[in-house]
């Protein structure tokens, strides 16, 4: 049977998902934040990630994304959550964090207790994909994307939330990361 939620066509236009372990609140830090931006911006412009649609919120991030030709998608989010997870753990150890010592601890434990990582891991499994075949079904997830944060109760509007997509199909202002409209 496998797992529906597998990327069976690596080239195919996806809804992903990325959770955070125990569903902790690590993106409630700009700083963490800001790296996951970066990182998207990194694996868009070299190697072969195209973004349509993205939110960052405390303990999960979902993408509306597909993988270049000769690219493959499982590869690129490997790369990504590899990266993230170091990153995020090397500035939860050099910058002010009140629950450090917690979440080191935990991101640890859960490392051990997996025996996926060597120390440390951030992001739970998986990716949650969900292929999208029909227009339809892009609008549905862009429009969930936009409107987590107005759910969650962090903006009004979607566009108001800085750490999304929406600002780039909303409003003339271009949003933080290098996004193609659909």
């Amino acid at each position: 049977m496998g797992d529906r939620y597998a990327i069976r066509h690596p080239n195919d236009l996806y809804f992903l998902t990325f959770t955070v372990i125990d569903w902790m609140d690590i993106f409630t830090r700009l700083t963490h934040r800001e790296i996951l931006v970066d990182s998207l911006n990194f694996c868009i412009h070299n190697k072969g990630l195209v973004v349509n649609a993205w939110v960052v919120m405390s303990n999960h991030m979902h993408l509306v994304a597909y993988a270049e030709e000769g690219k493959n998608m499982s590869d690129l989010i490997r790369d990504f959550k590899r990266h993230t997870s170091n990153a995020v753990r090397s500035s939860i150890e050099e910058n002010p964090e009140s629950r450090r010592e917690w979440l080191l601890d935990r991101m640890a434990f859960i490392a051990r207790k997996t025996q996926r990582t060597d120390n440390y891991k951030l992001w739970q499994d998986g990716s949650h994909a969900i292929d999208i075949f029909s227009v339809d079904v892009v609008q549905q997830k862009i429009d969930y994307i936009h409107n987590n944060p107005v759910r969650n109760g962090l903006v009004d509007l979607p566009e108001h939330y800085r750490f999304s997509s929406a600002r780039d199909y909303f409003t003339e202002e271009k949003g933080l990361v290098d996004i193609e409209l659909i």
